[in-house]
C-alpha cells in the first residue's frame, strides 16, 4: 500500500463513502490504496467529528453515509487540497490538455467552461495548446460580462444545448456538477480528476468490491 498524505486521504475516503459503493473498511482501503489500520483511524475521527454515520449491515458489516456536514467538509477539503499542492498547476494544466485531447466534440465542436477563477485560466490556457474553441463562461455570480475575453452566462437556459461544458468550479465544483446534470447529459459535462466529481464518467474507480 503506498503512503499517501493525510488530506488527500480524507477526500479519497468521503469521496468513495459518497459514492456509496463501499461495502467494508478493506474494501475503502483497498480502492484508495492505503493500510486499513489508516482507514480506521481516519474514519473513526469522520464519525466522531459529524463527518460519516455508520449503522449495521447484513453479515456483520457497516453501512457508511456521508452527512452534510461531512459534504461541506470535503468541500472544504478539496479547497485545501488544490490551494496547498504545490504541483497544483502542473497538474490541472496537464488533466485539462488530456481532457480536452480526448473528448469526444459536441456538433457545434464549442466548450464552455463551469465557473471562473483560476480553473477556468487554466483551462482555457489547455484548450487553446489542443485548438478547442472556447464559447464562454457559465458563473450565475459573475459581476462581468465578460471573463478572460470570453462571454459570461448566469443561466443554464442560455447555454448552447450542444456544448461541452468543462468543470472550472474550485469551491463547489460537486453542485455545480448536479446543477449542470439538470439539463445537461452526462457525457457532455467534463471534470478533471483532481476535482473528485462523484457521477463524472472521467472520475470513476475500479469496481475492486466485485470479488468480494
Amino acid at each position: 500500500m503506498s503512503m499517501k498524505p493525510k488530506l488527500e486521504t480524507e477526500l479519497d475516503i468521503l469521496e468513495q463513502l459518497e459514492s456509496g459503493s463501499v461495502t467494508s473498511q478493506l474494501s475503502l482501503s483497498k480502492r484508495i490504496s492505503v493500510s486499513v489500520g489508516f482507514v480506521n483511524a481516519l474514519l473513526n475521527r469522520a464519525i466522531q467529528k459529524g463527518f460519516v454515520k455508520v449503522s449495521t449491515a447484513p453479515r456483520k458489516r457497516y453501512a457508511y453515509y456521508v452527512t452534510p456536514q461531512g459534504f461541506r467538509e470535503k468541500s472544504r477539503l478539496v479547497a485545501e487540497y488544490l490551494e496547498t499542492s504545490l504541483q497544483f498547476f502542473r497538474k490541472a494544466r496537464a488533466e485539462y490538455r488530456t481532457l480536452f485531447e480526448e473528448a469526444i466534440p459536441s456538433s457545434a465542436g464549442k466548450y464552455i467552461l463551469a465557473g471562473s477563477g483560476e480553473l477556468a485560466e487554466i483551462a482555457l490556457l489547455a484548450a487553446n495548446e489542443t485548438g478547442r474553441e472556447v464559447d464562454g463562461i457559465f458563473d450565475p455570480a459573475a459581476g462581468s460580462e465578460k471573463l478572460l475575453g470570453l462571454t459570461v452566462y448566469r443561466e443554464l437556459d442560455l447555454l448552447d444545448q450542444t456544448a461541452v461544458l468543462v468543470v472550472t468550479e474550485k469551491s463547489q465544483p460537486q453542485a455545480l456538477y448536479e446543477q449542470l446534470r439538470l439539463r445537461f447529459p452526462y457525457n457532455q459535462i467534463l471534470a478533471p480528476k483532481f476535482l473528485r466529481v462523484v457521477g463524472n464518467s472521467l472520475a470513476t474507480h475500479d469496481n475492486v468490491d466485485a470479488a468480494e
